[in-house]
């Protein structure tokens, strides 16, 4: 895109239109918020400008009376299973704070702080699955596909091949073990003792002795080759460190661990204590399952009911009536965007882009920020067109409010709500020849 001038107006709805590759995109995110994120950090330390991730400084020759911009991207979310719904919309915050402060606790319970309800701090954790969920266990099915093998015929498919793998089948012949017996054949605490054990036996070995030579070898003192330690491979996993494992997890889990989920407080991620607090008549692990839609029933009864003066324990249901009310705010943006359907604990991971970016877009209606520009990509890609009608009303709050926001769009009806058009065109890539500017 080359000799481009255009102007745009403020506090206005602006959407890009065009073809795919015509341009629209470069203009609106890699021109307009490029050089408003340049700006702004400008007046940032060049220590902490490094820290940050930017996009690349635009070809422009200038750009006059360009406010503060706030992009909203079609991305994908972070890939960490911590990161949520709640988290993203800091719902989760206000929910762990009424649990808190106003949950129904056990007669024999002190307070929890509301670190105490999230699954991200030591505080709350379920101890078994680290507040992630699930639980990677090494199984001996998996270890051993085939049980009709034997050791010398690498039954235990987990082991190394070549060199390594030949030594561990020395090392259980030293140490009297019959490798030449079907796997299944062994006794049970022989399987799992070569398996699973903690021990670390350093041993002689023979490498072209059978079981009897060894044996024999051994009695007669006869000097042995080399001494080897005994790797398991359940000690070799389960002693990796947190980030190395987590790591090692992304290649094998499906090959070698088993995901478990069984207990109840490891799906629900938290300490049993922070489970045995209620609100109503849920904890918050299972208020968190429920769809946005169905929690705001939950707390509907709490956030309208208004405190009298004679009620008892008015202090709690005070704070329990108002922190119920913020939450029923945030859920009804979300609602309102067509995301009743989501739950606080659904991770960021599993989310379209589209959803991801109607999750920030009703956090950014509710920040109430003045004289910024929003720049949205397509928010109505993956929409159903009976929920179109409640995002052109977010847009136009956003607008209400002080701001202007600039779209770029295929969608009809969000461009026939344009106040201004910018269309890109006539083709794309080089054959990009000229602006439309509609005003509407």
């Amino acid at each position: 895109m080359k000799n481009v001038d255009v102007d745009l107006p403020r506090n206005a709805l602006v959407v890009f239109t065009g073809i795919s590759g015509s341009g629209k995109s470069s203009l609106a995110f890699g021109t307009l918020f490029a050089e408003s994120q340049r700006r702004y950090l400008d007046s940032v330390s060049p220590y902490a400008r490094r820290l940050i991730d930017q996009v690349d400084e635009p070809d422009v020759d200038s750009i006059e009376g360009l406010p503060p911009a706030v992009a909203l991207q079609q991305k994908r979310g972070t890939p960490s299973v911590r990161s949520s719904v709640g988290s993203v919309t800091t719902i989760s915050n206000g929910l762990r704070m009424l649990y808190s402060r106003a949950g129904e606790y056990p007669a024999d319970q002190g307070i929890l702080y509301a670190d105490a309800f999230s699954p991200n701090t030591p505080d709350g954790a379920c101890p078994t699955c680290s507040g992630i969920g699930r639980v990677f266990e090494v199984t001996e099915e998996l270890l051993v596909p085939d049980n009709t093998k034997t050791i010398r015929e690498r039954a235990i498919a987990a082991w190394p091949p070549a060199w390594q793998g030949q030594n561990l089948s020395r090392i259980l012949t030293t140490l009297g073990y019959d490798i030449d017996k079907p796997w299944h054949t062994l006794p049970k605490k022989t399987r799992d003792w070569i398996l699973f054990t903690d021990d670390t036996p350093t041993v002689p070995v023979y490498p072209e002795y059978n079981i009897e030579q060894t044996r024999d070898a051994i009695e007669k003192g006869e000097k042995q080759t080399i001494w080897v330690l005994l790797p398991v491979p359940k000690t070799s996993f389960c002693t990796l460190l947190l980030p190395l494992r987590a790591r090692v997890l992304k290649s094998v889990s499906r090959s070698l661990c088993r995901y478990l989920s069984v207990q109840n407080v490891m799906v629900k991620k938290l300490k049993k204590e922070s489970l045995s607090v209620k609100f109503a008549g849920l904890d918050i692990g299972e208020l968190s399952q429920l769809t946005l839609t169905e929690m705001a029933e939950k707390l509907e009864v709490t956030a309208c009911t208004k405190v009298a003066d004679n009620t008892p324990n008015r202090e709690k249901a005070i704070v329990a009536q108002r922190i119920a009310s913020d939450i029923l705010s945030r859920v009804e943006a979300l609602t309102r965007l067509g995301l009743g359907y989501l739950s606080l604990e659904r991770t960021t991971p599993t989310l379209s882009p589209g959803e991801l970016q109607r999750l920030r877009l009703a956090t950014q209606i509710r920040s109430q920020l003045f004289g910024v520009v929003y720049v949205l990509d397509e928010p109505s890609a993956g929409l159903h067109p009976a929920d179109t009608q409640a995002l052109l009303g977010a847009l136009d709050e956003l607008i209400a409010a002080g701001n202007s926001v600039f779209v770029v769009e295929h969608d009809v009806s969000v461009i026939r709500h344009a106040d201004w058009i910018v269309d890109v065109g006539p083709k794309a890539g080089s054959m990009v020849a000229r602006l439309s500017i509609v005003a509407l």
